[in-house]
């Protein structure tokens, strides 16, 4: 495997394909060929069908998981070992419509609140007030805070996009703050260790697992909070409560760095703004029906 291994990783360089996704699909053709523990090249056109029925009926992927599959297998199966089969032009995931959970803005100050390490306290903060994505902000150097203009330089967001967003007040004394701790040169976020006195040397910045860790226990002692949240959570609500702030949705998305206006326009399903005075609305129209 190791010899299509770099083959697969030179062509998907080829096509442009960030690292996480590299990743990504590597990882979807390696779970093949650990479940027929046969190299990828000996499986069969009619095995590969068979495993993406067994991964949806009987694994129950979820559709996202299984968009993955299809698109990494699919990928290495077109373009590194050039099988023209049937089944890479069937397969399709089922599209998911879900809603994404929203936090009002007083669970978001209740959680922040909680969070009692100064690192993933700003970190959740600058999450939320700038709406960016997990590895965004924890790879958010020095440079790219532009203290003067009020600005965050996002470099090689999801796409490999550059983006500027609008950098609050609060949020940017917040982060001078916080950097003030350990001064490094380069992070805004660098990797602390167990001792908490790596920060001013680290060479890398601090990983996903710190926050989220973080994240679920604060959640754990804050029993009035039912939702399901996670750090992608405060990307949601910050989006929804820029809308509702009367924001225009073309610059939400621009903020957000979302390619399509459909990528956006889901908040507007889960925003509060209009909907009071639509059953107002609906309750004078309504209430002459039944006598």
């Amino acid at each position: 495997m190791s010899d299509l291994r770099e083959r697969m990783m030179n062509d998907m360089q080829l096509h442009g394909y960030a690292k996480r996704t590299h990743q990504a699909y590597i990882r979807t053709v390696r779970q093949l060929q650990q479940f027929y523990n046969l190299s990828p090249e000996a499986i069969s056109e009619e095995q590969l069908r068979d495993y993406f029925i067994h991964r949806k009926n009987v694994s129950h992927w979820s559709a996202s998981t299984m968009r993955i599959a299809y698109s990494g297998i699919k990928f290495f199966y077109t373009y590194t070992l050039k099988r023209d089969w049937g089944i890479l032009l069937l397969v399709r995931a089922e599209t998911e419509r879900k809603l994404p959970t929203v936090l009002t803005i007083d669970e978001v100050r209740l959680i922040l609140h909680a969070v009692n390490t100064p690192h993933n306290k700003t970190y959740l903060t600058l999450v939320y007030s700038c709406g960016l994505r997990l590895q965004e902000a924890l790879h958010l150097q020095v440079a790219d805070v532009d203290g003067n203009r009020k600005l965050i330089h996002v470099r090689l967001g999801k796409g490999g996009k550059d983006r500027y967003v609008p950098l609050p007040d609060s949020t940017l004394k917040v982060l001078r703050k916080y950097w003030k701790t350990h001064r490094n040169e380069t992070w805004i976020f660098p990797r602390i260790g167990r001792s908490g006195k790596e920060g001013p040397s680290a060479t890398v910045p601090m990983s996903k697992a710190t926050v989220q860790g973080a994240l679920r226990r604060v959640l754990k002692e804050l029993p009035t909070i039912a939702k399901p949240v996670g750090v992608h959570t405060f990307r949601h609500s910050y989006a929804t409560h820029l809308l509702e702030a009367g924001v225009n949705i073309r610059l939400v998305q621009q903020y957000l760095g979302h390619a399509s206006l459909a990528s956006t326009m889901i908040y507007a399903h889960v925003t509060r703004v209009g909907q009071q005075d639509a059953c107002e609305r609906i309750n004078r129209l309504m209430s002459g029906v039944q006598s």
